[in-house]
């Protein structure tokens, strides 16, 4: 009997913290996605595009890498976005960066 409701709760738990993980992954992907395509064509106007991937061990550190794709040469890392990407905002003219 309390193996059972060992196993019952184990299984709740994972049922409660799985779908948190999997959404926080999957909006971090898609926020990710959205700032490599605003921040490769400004840091490389000859890519034909951009894609972005988590790495442990990037040019940047732990966290989201921005590429250019087919760009001339290859891929090329363009900016780390960090662990928890945001969408850059170009700044105003006269304003400090």
């Amino acid at each position: 009997m309390r193996r059972a409701m060992r196993i019952v709760v184990i299984v709740g738990l994972i049922c409660l913290v799985l779908p948190g993980i999997l959404t926080t992954a999957s909006f971090s992907h898609a926020t990710a996605e959205r700032a490599c395509a605003i921040i490769a064509p400004y840091q490389d106007p000859t890519t034909r595009g951009s894609s972005a991937h988590f790495e442990l061990f990037g040019d940047g550190g732990l966290g989201w890498q921005c590429y250019t794709v087919g760009a001339y040469g290859g891929d090329r890392n363009v900016a780390p976005l960090g662990l928890f990407p945001a969408i850059p905002t170009r700044p105003e003219p006269g304003q400090r960066t």
